[in-house]
């Protein structure tokens, strides 16, 4: 069985068929949620397209560090929320406070 069987493959198709975001959009978009899912074939091949139709190295590795900057954010989120749950205190150590 092939990527190309599943019903996923046609989703993809026709989101990437939509007209109201540019293909430059859609091809940073993909690429943040390829590499924040942790798949490297989907996120090489995101990178080879998104270089073959013209962004630049620099689009990209702003892409992937606001991608990256953003699961942080989330990350620490999910964590507080946790924290609140427990009602459990606040603690800084070393500047960083949790």
């Amino acid at each position: 069985m092939e990527f190309k069987d599943f019903a996923a493959k046609k989703m993809l198709i026709m989101a990437h068929e939509g007209d109201h975001l540019s293909d430059r959009e859609k091809q940073l978009i993909g690429l943040a949620v390829c590499v924040t899912r942790g798949c490297i074939d989907c996120s090489g091949s995101r990178i080879k397209n998104a270089l073959d139709s013209g962004i630049s190295w620099e689009s990209l590795i702003q892409s992937i560090d606001l991608a990256s900057a953003v699961n942080a954010g989330v990350t620490t989120a999910i964590a507080l929320q946790g924290i609140n749950k427990e009602g459990l205190e606040t603690v800084c150590v070393g500047g960083a406070c949790m």
